[in-house]
């Protein structure tokens, strides 16, 4: 027997510095007189980037206890696979969150609430929100003028409103002792546990109970239908792909240099402009007067100086003759040597904040000059019109900062380089997302090719919307296609252009759409699955066109009876007749018991 939980959130204040309290789930499973035999281990998605903590223990003597605690809510937007799976073998779930960080509880109620209502699909699993903390601000000023100073942390009534949203059970932990651990969080899990293992010795009982019903003549036995292949997602790789953009210097468009224009760094506006406002101002995508904050304007203005005129002596790798490159003079000498490990952490992310301050520290080895040139970062980082609470950041408060995207610049005509004519239309792009995102872009602008030289290149092949989703996933490293077909018309895109994680991302949706739909569909459908297998076969979806002969197989009774079955090559319907679902043994199998049921020879008991 064993009971399965998942916790969701973290209970630590965002901005806290006791980062060495322990979690919720630790400190009930270290402290619970019913808990032993505890033992963890970490799950990471990406290096340095743990997921969950998986717990195993004992709990009521022999029931196997597993508990997956996972403090970010990030896996829902890099795994929302795994995320699904771990909502859908889940017994009892917890939702934490600190009373004192209304920033991460709206993000969980605006984004990730909806997220666990459609992963737990109208499931009766239990949830318990807790609310840990005690309110800074218990007794608010009641004027006003002072609002934001009440909705500074997060209300009780907010906490059961999110809690009714979920038809969950709603605690309040104002500290992690002995009383609100064992007695108070403690007694509620516990609680849902018995309930827990109640339901599964019911169900187990049921089930024993039915087998037991006839044994003088047993039906045939169904075997369950092989398992299909299990396609693998791919690791993100976005970062670094805008990362190797900064060390390859394609498609540079700005320049930096000292003021005695001796030292020069090669970068990208686009990239630039996507993290800071300071750097919209600087190269006029935004005007002074639409900044909320003059202190970015001053920063600006004295930190950096736009000069005309190209300072090189032909025009870099990747820029078009007519789009001279952008020279920038640093002012601030200290400032403009720390600049080369400056744009690393701007093109890597901006959240490796530790790893930057490391660098500026061995580099300068002077604590005064390293406080002075972070500080600049930080108010480069800085979101105009609000508070600047970058004082003594860690690397997940710097990334909220990081509140600008190149999601801003999808489909713009704003510091465009290069425009796409499909279908009689036009989109927008920028070259070096385009180079830094996909290897054949590469190619084919910076290679003795006529795009190379050209502002308008046509595209051929493949309709606007699909393309705009491509470009779409090239700028946000996601997709959420609307349909199947509009799936595999993506899948083909990304295949032309050889972006292997995004057809592997189609892949994934195709295969979990059909999955999901229920026989009576399945058969009513004008999909034609025949057509998918051979589409993704001419495309070199192996993966996918294994999949799908898996799938006709295993549907067998359903894909027989449709025209598309005769469709399938000699070598094709050979594999499905191979491993058809239900088989031929087991369909005359179940004839002979039907005969056997409905011969003279089986008379009814009861008359």
């Amino acid at each position: 027997r064993s009971v399965n939980i998942v916790a969701f959130g973290n209970e630590r204040d965002g901005f806290s510095e006791d980062n060495q309290q322990p979690s919720l789930i630790w400190s009930y499973l270290g402290r619970s007189a019913l808990i032993s035999q505890i033992d963890s281990s970490l799950s990471a998605s990406h290096v340095g980037n743990p997921v969950f903590t998986e717990y195993q223990a004992c709990v009521f003597g022999n029931v196997r206890l597993v508990v997956h605690d996972c403090p970010v809510w990030d896996i829902f937007d890099s795994d929302w696979y795994t995320s699904c799976r771990l909502i859908g073998g889940a017994d009892i779930i917890v939702i934490k969150y600190s009373v004192n960080d209304k920033t991460s509880f709206q993000e969980l109620k605006d984004s990730y609430v909806p997220m666990v209502k459609k992963a737990l699909n109208h499931c009766s699993v239990p949830v318990i929100i807790s609310a840990i903390g005690a309110r800074k601000n218990e007794v608010p000023c009641t004027c006003p003028l002072c609002t934001s100073d009440r909705r500074s942390c997060v209300t009780a009534s907010e906490g059961v409103q999110l809690a009714k949203e979920l038809g969950a059970t709603y605690l309040e932990l104002h500290t992690l002792n002995d009383f609100y651990i064992q007695k108070y969080f403690g007694g509620v899990l516990e609680y849902f546990m018995i309930q827990s293992l109640n339901q599964k010795s019911s169900e187990k009982m049921k089930k024993r109970k039915k087998t037991q019903k006839c044994r003088r003549v047993q039906p045939p036995q169904l075997e369950q239908p092989e398992k299909m292949p299990i396609l693998k997602g791919e690791a993100s790789h976005y970062n670094a792909d805008l990362h190797n953009l900064l060390c390859c210097c394609q498609c540079a468009d700005v320049a930096f240099y000292t003021e005695d224009l001796s030292t020069v760094v090669e970068a990208h506006k686009i990239i630039l402009c996507s993290v800071s406002h300071l750097f919209m101002l600087l190269f006029g995508v935004k005007s002074p007067s639409d900044a909320h904050d003059a202190s970015v304007v001053q920063l600006a203005q004295s930190l950096f100086a736009v000069q005309a005129g190209d300072p090189f002596p032909s025009s870099p790798r990747g820029v078009p003759p007519c789009v001279p490159p952008v020279r920038v003079v640093v002012k601030d000498s200290v400032f403009c040597s720390c600049l080369p490990d400056i744009l690393h952490f701007i093109y890597s992310g901006a959240f490796q904040w530790e790893r930057l301050e490391e660098d500026i520290r061995k580099k300068l080895k002077d604590p005064d000059k390293t406080e002075h040139v972070l500080e600049k970062v930080k108010c480069i980082l800085k979101t105009p019109g609000k508070l600047n609470t970058v004082k003594d950041c860690k690397s997940h408060q710097i990334k909220r900062l990081y509140n600008t995207s190149l999601r801003l610049f999808f489909n713009t005509p704003v510091l465009a380089d290069v425009i796409f004519k499909i279908q009689g239309a036009t989109v927008p792009a920028h070259r070096a997302v385009l180079v830094a995102r996909c290897e054949v872009m590469a190619a084919m602008f910076n290679g003795n090719y006529l795009e190379a030289n050209s502002i308008q290149v046509p595209v051929y092949g493949v309709s606007k919307d699909t393309f705009l989703s491509f470009l779409e996933y090239l700028y946000t490293d996601s997709c959420c296609p609307a349909s199947i077909l509009q799936a595999m018309s993506l899948l083909i895109c990304a295949e032309m252009y050889q972006v292997m994680r995004l057809q592997h991302i189609c892949e994934l949706y195709i295969i979990t759409q059909l999955q999901s739909m229920p026989s009576r569909e399945l058969a009513s459908t004008s999909l034609s699955i025949v057509s998918l297998l051979k589409k993704a076969k001419f495309h070199n979806s192996d993966c996918l066109s294994t999949w799908l002969l898996h799938f006709i197989a295993t549907n067998y009774l359903i894909f027989s009876q449709k025209p598309e079955f005769q469709e399938l090559s000699v070598e094709e319907r050979n594999f499905v007749e191979m491993h058809r679902w239900p088989s031929n043994l087991y369909l005359k199998q179940l004839a002979d018991y039907r005969n056997y049921i409905h011969s003279q020879k089986c008379h009814c008991t009861v008359m």
